[in-house]
Formats: C-alpha cells, sequence, structure tokens
C-alpha cells in the first residue's frame, strides 16, 4: 500500500510542476485544422466497423438483459469513481472551489450513495463540477492542436487525446485500490460506456450512417467542446459552415 500511495504522490507532484511550468491561457483556435484527414477518416471507418461488429451488439445486450435502474447505478459508481480524478484536476488548475464541492459530492455518495450506486449528492445540489486533464493542459496554455480521431474514443484534439491517456491511467482512486479491486473503475467505466450508446442508439446511428458523418462529428465535437472550455473562436467558420449543412 505505501508504494502504491508513494506512486500516486509522484505522479501528482510531477503534474502539479508541469503546471506551474506551464501557467497562461491557451491561444485561441481559429476554425479547424485537420492536416490528418485520411488517417482520420481511415480511423473513423474504423471505429464505424468496431462498433458495428462489437459495441453495439454488446451495448444492445447491455440495455436489454439490465434494467434501467441497474444501468443507471453502474454510471452513478463509475462518475463516482472518477471523481478523484476530477478533484485532481480542479487542484492542477488551482480551482480550489471546485475541488472542494467535488470532494463534498465524493463523500457523500461514497457514504450514503453506498460507494457511489446511488446518487444522493445531486438531489441536494451537490452535482458534479466537471473537469478533465485536457481541460487542464489548456488552463496551462498548451493549444488543441490538431484535429484527430482516436480509435475507440472517436473525434478528439492531440491535447485532449494526451489528456483521455492521463485520467484513465493515473486515476487516484485507481491508483491507491488494492490489486484485487484496482480495475474495478476501469470495467465500470466500459460498462457505462456500452450504457450510453445503448441510450443514445439513435443518434449515433445517424451520424454513423450519414455519409457526411465524419465531417458533422468534427464539427459538433470541436464546436462543443470549445463552448465547454469557454473559448470565444476568433471566426466565424464553423458557423458557416454548419450552415452548409443545414441548407
Amino acid at each position: 500500500m505505501k508504494k502504491r500511495n508513494s506512486k500516486l504522490v509522484v505522479a501528482l507532484a510531477g503534474l502539479a510542476l508541469m503546471g506551474l511550468s506551464a501557467c497562461a491561457t491557451a491561444p485561441a483556435p481559429s476554425g479547424y485544422n485537420d492536416p490528418h484527414a485520411d488517417q482520420n477518416r481511415r480511423t473513423h471507418r474504423a471505429n464505424i466497423k468496431l462498433d458495428r461488429v462489437l459495441v453495439s451488439p454488446a451495448s444492445n445486450t447491455y440495455g436489454t438483459i439490465l434494467p434501467q435502474p441497474v444501468r443507471d447505478s453502474v454510471s452513478y459508481f463509475s462518475d463516482n469513481a472518477s471523481l478523484p480524478g476530477v478533484v485532481a484536476n480542479n487542484l492542477l488548475q488551482g480551482n480550489i472551489e471546485d475541488a472542494l464541492h467535488n470532494t463534498v459530492r465524493f463523500a457523500f455518495n461514497s457514504t450514503l450513495g453506498l460507494l457511489g450506486i446511488f446518487d444522493v449528492a445531486t438531489d441536494i445540489g451537490l452535482e458534479e463540477r466537471e473537469s478533465d486533464f485536457g481541460e487542464t493542459l489548456h488552463v496551462w496554455g498548451v493549444p488543441e492542436g490538431d484535429y484527430v480521431v482516436l480509435p475507440f474514443f472517436g473525434p478528439s484534439t492531440e491535447r485532449d487525446g494526451f489528456g483521455i491517456l492521463v485520467d484513465f491511467v493515473l486515476n487516484p482512486l485507481s491508483l491507491a485500490l488494492p490489486t484485487e479491486v484496482k480495475h474495478l473503475p476501469k470495467a465500470a467505466w466500459v460498462l457505462s460506456k456500452f450504457g450510453d450508446r445503448y441510450q443514445f442508439s439513435d443518434t449515433i446511428d445517424e451520424f454513423y450512417n450519414s455519409e457526411e458523418g465524419y465531417d458533422v462529428m468534427q464539427l459538433y465535437y470541436l464546436d462543443s467542446r470549445r463552448y465547454e472550455l469557454g473559448v470565444e473562436v476568433e471566426d466565424d467558420e464553423l458557423e458557416d459552415i454548419y450552415d452548409a449543412y443545414d441548407g
């Protein structure tokens, strides 16, 4: 246990030092940058094949076998297990208020919510204040980089792709748990994604079956992600392309 905790401390300390060396606002992106379009489109097509062969059938089975309340509990548990990582990102961003808020939420759901399978915190006004390492890099001044399509994860950017890797590997809870249960949060996360695929199957199928699905997913991801981060795009290129698809 001491060895595991020391690794956690070293990892978080290293990230904190990175933050201290890069405390600046990331430059606002302009339009979209997709120099790897050929590779991205190949990955997009591979993701569609993976979805049709594995993800969609598995999610349909998952959604059919398990009733909604059980699926909700899996998602609640997964979200709660990820909260220590969210708190770590809050701290790395210097956002003490959100860190305290999410810590109290974690405490309530981990105790009264029976390890998070019930979301009692939201009922009393302690909704999750989401964050991730991609946002942390943004706060540190790292530009979003090129648009990329990741295997399985789908649309992203170079910055957010690295953020996904860090969040997935360095969840403080997974590092602190005993070996026999350390992978439980990741397993719950995968199941929760199957639940999301089942719940939003019509919308996802529409994207995947559309001839313009790649372009629409790219625009939707960049626009919504920049909105989440409070980024004001310097031109109206994205809006012009949306108008073209609408018209």
